[in-house]
Parts: C-alpha cells; sequence; structure tokens
C-alpha cells in the first residue's frame, strides 16, 4: 500500500559535534542532532537529505548515534530517527578543464559504509573533505560514473541559479555538456523557478524535478519540498520515485512562488535597481555588474516543442516564517496546538487555526496555502516579499 511523505533533499549541515565548520555559510545550530530533531518533531518531514555526510567528522556521529541505537540503519537504505529517514548525501562543486563550472551536484547513497566508501574516494580528489560542496578535480561524467557505481543518486542542483549551476552561468547550453545524460536520476530546480517555467526546456523533460531548501539554517527547512508516493520512507523507495518505478513517485512539489526567489527577476548587483532582461549596464548606476535573472535564463533555454509527460502540481506555497506577524512565540503556538509545519500547512482547518492565532494572522496563513498572496519581485541575491494591502 502506497503513502505521501513529504521529503526536503538538501538540507547542510553548518557545525560538527564538536564544533568544527562544515558548511562555513551555515548556522552554528545547524548539527546533525539539530537537523534530524528539527525535521521530526517541528517541520513534520518524513525523509531529510541531509548532503554534507561525506565529512569525516559527520560520519563518526552518524556512527556513534547508530551505536546508541538513536539511529537505526534500514534494510533498504537510510537511517531513522523517529518518525524521520536521513538519506546520506553530499553536494560536490564541479569545475573542469573545460570551464564548465562552477557546477553544484548532489550524490546521495543507501548506507553509511557506502558513504564512507564516498569520503574516502573523495578526499582524493578535494582539497579539504571535511567542508562542503568542495570543488572535486575531476570531469562531472567521471564522478556521476563513480556515484552511480557505488549505488547511488545523482541530481544537478539548483540547476538555474545565476552562481554554482548547471545553466546559471551562461556558458553551459546543454545538460549533454557536462554530464552523462543517461546518469542523471533527476533535476534541482532552486528557488527562483518552478515546474511550468523549467518545462519549455525539452532536454529536461525526461527528468523528474524536486523542490528542496537548500537551507543553511534550521528555520528554512522545509520551505521547499516534496510529497512523495511510497510504500515507506527509505533509499530504495526514492529511488523508484524519481524514477517512477511500481507507482513510486514525486506526487506534489511544493516551492516559494518564483517571485519570491532571490534571484528570479535581472538586477544590477551594484545599486540593485532592477534592469531590462538584455542590459548589459545599468541606467541607474552606470555598473556593468549585471546579474541576470533566472527567468530570464530559463527563457533562452526554451523552445516551443510538445511532450506527452504529465507533471505533479507545483504548488506555490509561502514558508510560514516568510509571513509577516508570525514571529517565535506565533510559530511555538501554533506548533504547540497542531504538531508540526506540515500539520499547520496541510491538515489543520481556517477555523482550527483562528482559536489559537489572531484571525489576522490566520487569513495570511490561509491565503498563503491557497496561492492569494501578492509579492514584491526578488533579484539580485534580495529576496521578494510578502505585501499585504
Amino acid at each position: 500500500m502506497l503513502k505521501d511523505f513529504y521529503a526536503d533533499l538538501h538540507i547542510h549541515i553548518g557545525r560538527t559535534w564538536r564544533g568544527r565548520a562544515v558548511k562555513i555559510t551555515g548556522s552554528k545550530t545547524l548539527t546533525l542532532a539539530n537537523i534530524l530533531q528539527t525535521a521530526s518533531s517541528k517541520k513534520g518531514l518524513d525523509l531529510v537529505g541531509i548532503i554534507d555526510c561525506h565529512s569525516p567528522e559527520v560520519i563518526e556521529e552518524m556512527e556513534q548515534l547508530i551505536e546508541e541505537e538513536i539511529l537505526v540503519p534500514l534494510a533498504n537504505g537510510g537511517l531513522l530517527y523517529e518518525d524521520t529517514t536521513l538519506i546520506l548525501g553530499s553536494e560536490i562543486e564541479i569545475y573542469d578543464t573545460n570551464c564548465h563550472g562552477p557546477i553544484h551536484v548532489l550524490a546521495y547513497f543507501p548506507t553509511l559504509m557506502v558513504m564512507k566508501e564516498f569520503s574516502a574516494w573523495m578526499s582524493g580528489h578535494v582539497k579539504n573533505v571535511h567542508l562542503s560542496s568542495q570543488r572535486i578535480y575531476c570531469d562531472g561524467i567521471s564522478l556521476q560514473q563513480k556515484v552511480v557505481g557505488l549505488g547511488g543518486l545523482f541530481i544537478p542542483a539548483h540547476v538555474f541559479t545565476p552562481f554554482k549551476s548547471l545553466y546559471g552561468k551562461g556558458v553551459v547550453q546543454s545538460l549533454a555538456e557536462v554530464f552523462d545524460p543517461n546518469l542523471v536520476d533527476a533535476i534541482e530546480l532552486g528557488l527562483s523557478s518552478d515546474t511550468e517555467m523549467a518545462s519549455g526546456i525539452k532536454e529536461l523533460e525526461h527528468y523528474t524535478f524536486v523542490t528542496n531548501s537548500d537551507a543553511h539554517s534550521l528555520g528554512k527547512m522545509a520551505r521547499e519540498y516534496q510529497k512523495l508516493r511510497l510504500a515507506d520512507a527509505n533509499f530504495v523507495e526514492l529511488q523508484k520515485a524519481l524514477h517512477n518505478k511500481e507507482n513510486r513517485s514525486v506526487h506534489t512539489n511544493y516551492g516559494l512562488h518564483p517571485l519570491l526567489g532571490k534571484y528570479y527577476q535581472t538586477v544590477c548587483a551594484k545599486c540593485g535597481v532592477h534592469v531590462k532582461d538584455k542590459a548589459i549596464i545599468c541606467p541607474v548606476c552606470g555598473s556593468k555588474q549585471i546579474i541576470k535573472g533566472v527567468s530570464t535564463r530559463i527563457q533562452e533555454l526554451s523552445s516551443p516543442h510538445t511532450t506527452e509527460r504529465i507533471r505533479p502540481p507545483y504548488i506555490h506555497q509561502v514558508p510560514l516564517d516568510f509571513i509577516p506577524g508570525i514571529g517565535p512565540k506565533i510559530m511555538e503556538k501554533l506548533l504547540d496546538a497542531f504538531g508540526t509545519e506540515m500539520d499547520i500547512l496541510h491538515r489543520t482547518t481556517f477555523e482550527q487555526l483562528a482559536t489559537v492565532v489572531p484571525q489576522k494572522i490566520a487569513e495570511r496563513i490561509d491565503l498563503a496555502r491557497t496561492g492569494q498572496l501578492h509579492f514584491s519581485i526578488g533579484g539580485g541575491g534580495v529576496y521578494g516579499k510578502v505585501q499585504f494591502e
């Protein structure tokens, strides 16, 4: 029997249990233990892809948690923590001799033993295996072959963002210039795009789209996620879902409205003004530091084509902490009353919300859940904002 599971597959570790930096820009509170506890008790995530599991001190901590039976290895891959399954992942940066890059990719593995093997191999190809998103000194196809040879999953990350992505820099026009298209398991869209936008790119029509938070802090977990249709929450089931096998699937994508994304519109990096898509000089300050918006880059890559593929719905959902008026105290009230953020967003009625928080806040949550909010547009590294009249 298939059931629904919520998954965020791109979460960073800021610090190890000994305080060593992993993702330098990540929060110091973004530890493995805190991620698991937050995912299970506050966010309501059934699967979390933690993409810094290659770091040796993170591996040591997972081994300790397994010994203490806090983490339980699953027969079909993954580590169970309370109600949440940890999928062991790694984010890696490619910059090959053909000037393809920097490009971030995600690799996931079924067991800690396999992740240890990958980490050992990776240590011979990066300068510092302890850190997140390190540049690997090999080409993209060689990396793919290693990941797939170990039984892993390979997903290009946030593929349209202007920095450190497959298409964002503008050098790469086709996935096949960098990767073996047959060894790609899915495509991660990123915060400034959605399914409708990306569906205009013909070469992507065969891949499942995933939507993840790329969280650098605990609060940002599950700002984007997906609902998976699986028999259980484990690695093998996830693999089947990405390839639509045995009725497993990505059932629904949930993500920011692209207008809220911090790279949606083309912007002058110096003065912050929105400029025309093809501008090379800012009309306000004269700077040539123009950051091309994701919307423009996708238009450049798109072409008219027909497809028989029917993709799952993409729900434009505003995270609770984006909604004005929801601070820590209100959030605590909501969690105390309804359990987790997934409960608040998917299972709680407006009437129930209004019994716990002021009606104005309940109305805003309901508008956010039904896609009826208005936004100022993001770009140039600055998020858009929710606007209320």
